[in-house]
C-alpha cells in the first residue's frame, strides 16, 4: 500500500446507530420509505409496550392516530424510567438514542411486530418530532426530540394522574412520501398479535376525522381458537361447532405449541402458521409436523371405523385439507429462521413435537365426537370440494 493510499480504520468508520446515518439510509432499517416503512415506525414503538404487557408489567396498550398526522402509543404500566438506573435495563432515553438498547432476546416471550429489527431510535431518527411522557411515582415527566436529537432534558411537568408511558411522534415528511397511516393495515397486525398472545389487550383509535372517530379493541382470551372462529366468520359454515384446540409446552423443543383447527363446508383450505408471532408464509418444521400429525390421526381413525377399507389408499393432504381452517403457532427460545424474510422455521425438534401433539389431540377429538367425525371424514372420502 502506498503512502498516498487512504487507510480505512475504526477512526473512519461511520457508526450506523447515529440519527444521521439512519436518516441517510432509512431503507436499511424499515424496508422502505413508502407506506410499509411508515407502519414500521408504529411497530417499532408498540413493540416495547407489547413486550412489557407479555411480561406482566403493562395491562393494556392504546395506539391512536392523531388529527395532526401523528401517532401516540400509550400504556398503563408503572412508567418506564427515562434514564438508565444503576444496574437496570436501559432507560427510554437510551433506547431512543441507541440501537443496542432496543434489541430483544428473540426468545419465546419476545414478540417482533415486523420482520425487521425493532428499535425505538429508528422511529425517533425518522420523526420530525417525538415526545415522551412518563407518569411515574406521582410525577409526570416530559422529554422532546427532533429528528433523533434530544431538544430538552427529561423535565418534571407536575404531579401525575395515574401511571404509564406514552410516546407520540410525527413521521418526517423529508423522509416519507406519505404520512397517511392505514387503519386497516395496523388493525390487521395488532388483531393478529392479540390472537397469538392471549395476554394482550390493544386498542387502536383513529381521531383523524373528528366527525367519524373509529376504534377497535383486540383482546382474545381464547387465543388460536378465537382466531379460527374469526377466520370462519368470513363466509365459512363450520361442519362441527367447536374447534379442536390445544396448547402444549415441550422441553424437547424448548418452547410451546398452540394449534386450533376446524372443518367447514367450504371447498377451500385456510391454514395460517406462525413462529414467535411472526407469520411463516413458507412454512417450516412446525408445518411439516402439523400435516404429518393430522394425516396420521385422520387416516388411523378412518381405518379403525371402517370409513376406509384395506383396499383404499390413505386420504391425501388435499382431501384432509378440504374446508380446513387452522392456526399453527409455535414459540421457541432459540428460533432458527431460514431466508432473509424469516418466513421459514428450521428448528428440527419442533417437527416431532408438533406432530405428536396434533396426532394425540385430533385422535382424542375424533374418538369422543363420533358423529361429527363421521361427517368430517365422510366428506373427505367422497371427495367433497375437490375439483
Amino acid at each position: 500500500m502506498s503512502e498516498g493510499t487512504v487507510r480505512y480504520d475504526a477512526a473512519r468508520a461511520e457508526f450506523l446507530e447515529s440519527p444521521a446515518a439512519i436518516r441517510k439510509r432509512p431503507g436499511m432499517y424499515i424496508g422502505s420509505t413508502s407506506e410499509r416503512g411508515l407502519h414500521h415506525l408504529v411497530f417499532n414503538v408498540a413493540d416495547r409496550a407489547v413486550k412489557e404487557t407479555l411480561e406482566g408489567r403493562v395491562g393494556s396498550v392504546g395506539i391512536t392516530l392523531t388529527p395532526d398526522g401523528g401517532v401516540r402509543i400509550a400504556d398503563d404500566g408503572p412508567g418506564s424510567p427515562l434514564r438508565t438506573e444503576a444496574g437496570g435495563a436501559p432507560g427510554l432515553e437510551a433506547q431512543l438514542t441507541g440501537m443496542e438498547a432496543g434489541a430483544g432476546s428473540g426468545g419465546r416471550h419476545s414478540v417482533a411486530l415486523d420482520f425487521n429489527g425493532t428499535w425505538l431510535c429508528v422511529t425517533n431518527a425518522l420523526s420530525s418530532r417525538l415526545t415522551v411522557e412518563v407518569r411515574r411515582e406521582g410525577t409526570r415527566w416530559i422529554q422532546e426530540y427532533a429528528r433523533g436529537i434530544a431538544v430538552t432534558r427529561p423535565t418534571a411537568a407536575g404531579p401525575a394522574t395515574g401511571h404509564g408511558t406514552s410516546i407520540e411522534f410525527v413521521a418526517d415528511p423529508e423522509i416519507f412520501g406519505t404520512n397517511e397511516f392505514s387503519f386497516t393495515t395496523l388493525a390487521e397486525r395488532f388483531r393478529e398479535l392479540a390472537f397469538l398472545n392471549r395476554g394482550l389487550d390493544i386498542t387502536l383509535t383513529d381521531e383523524r376525522a373528528p366527525d367519524r372517530p373509529r376504534s377497535e379493541r383486540f383482546r382474545f382470551p381464547g387465543g388460536a381458537r378465537d382466531f379460527v372462529a374469526f377466520l370462519d366468520a368470513q363466509n365459512r359454515k363450520p361442519v362441527h361447532p367447536e374447534a379442536i384446540s390445544f396448547q402444549r409446552d415441550d422441553p424437547r423443543m424448548a418452547g410451546t405449541s398452540e394449534v386450533a383447527l376446524r372443518w367447514s363446508g367450504s371447498h377451500e383450505e385456510q391454514v395460517l402458521s406462525y413462529a414467535n408471532s411472526r407469520p411463516t408464509y413458507q412454512g417450516g418444521t412446525h408445518m411439516v409436523g402439523f400435516s404429518a400429525g393430522l394425516s396420521a390421526a385422520v387416516n388411523t381413525y378412518a381405518r379403525e371405523r371402517g370409513l376406509l377399507t384395506s383396499a383404499d389408499p390413505d386420504l391425501s393432504a388435499g382431501q384432509i385439507g378440504t374446508g380446513l381452517t387452522a392456526v399453527v403457532s409455535v414459540k421457541v427460545d432459540r428460533p432458527e429462521f431460514l431466508g432473509a424474510t424469516l418466513a421459514v422455521l428450521g428448528n428440527r425438534a419442533v417437527r416431532l413435537c408438533v406432530e405428536e401433539a396434533v396426532r394425540e389431540h385430533v385422535s382424542g377429538w375424533l374418538e369422543t365426537h363420533p358423529e361429527q367425525a363421521s361427517t368430517v371424514i365422510g366428506r373427505m372420502v367422497r371427495g367433497v370440494g375437490r375439483d
